[in-house]
């Protein structure tokens, strides 16, 4: 159940830099379409659903259900990867941490917590709620 890994710092573009930013402020913020109202994942300019490029980001709740996960057994240290369904409606790849690998996790409750990152902002990652 070691978190140990090393993740390497994500790349900030001028599409996800608002994203990037809010999260070194420890914040969690999602895509919004101001046109058709859904949120989205990832973080890009122009909706997915409506191709409008008038989206705005807004603070998200950091909770979310479990709807698939895969352990990397292969790594040193193995680290947990999963799909979580955000409150807000989006689907996101994402790690989980401090979590039992052995343990059935879908289904389970989610919170966000920030993962540091080597040399970059942190990344959003999930723990069991």
């Amino acid at each position: 159940m070691a978190d140990a890994r090393k993740i390497p710092a994500p790349i900030v573009t001028v599409e996800n830099e608002a994203f990037w930013s809010a999260a070194r402020e420890r914040r969690f913020t999602v895509p919004v379409c101001r046109a058709c109202g859904k949120a989205h994942w990832y973080p890009r300019a122009i909706c997915p659903f409506c191709s409008s490029p008038a989206t705005r980001w807004v603070e998200a709740s950091g909770r979310g259900t479990v709807y698939s996960y895969s352990v990397n057994r292969h790594a040193d240290p193995l680290y947990i990867i999963a799909y979580v369904t955000l409150a807000e409606g989006p689907t996101m790849l994402t790690n989980l941490v401090g979590c039992n690998p052995d343990e059935p996790l879908i289904g389970r409750a989610v919170k966000l917590i920030f993962t540091p990152t080597d040399g970059g902002p942190p990344v959003p990652t999930f723990t069991l709620a």
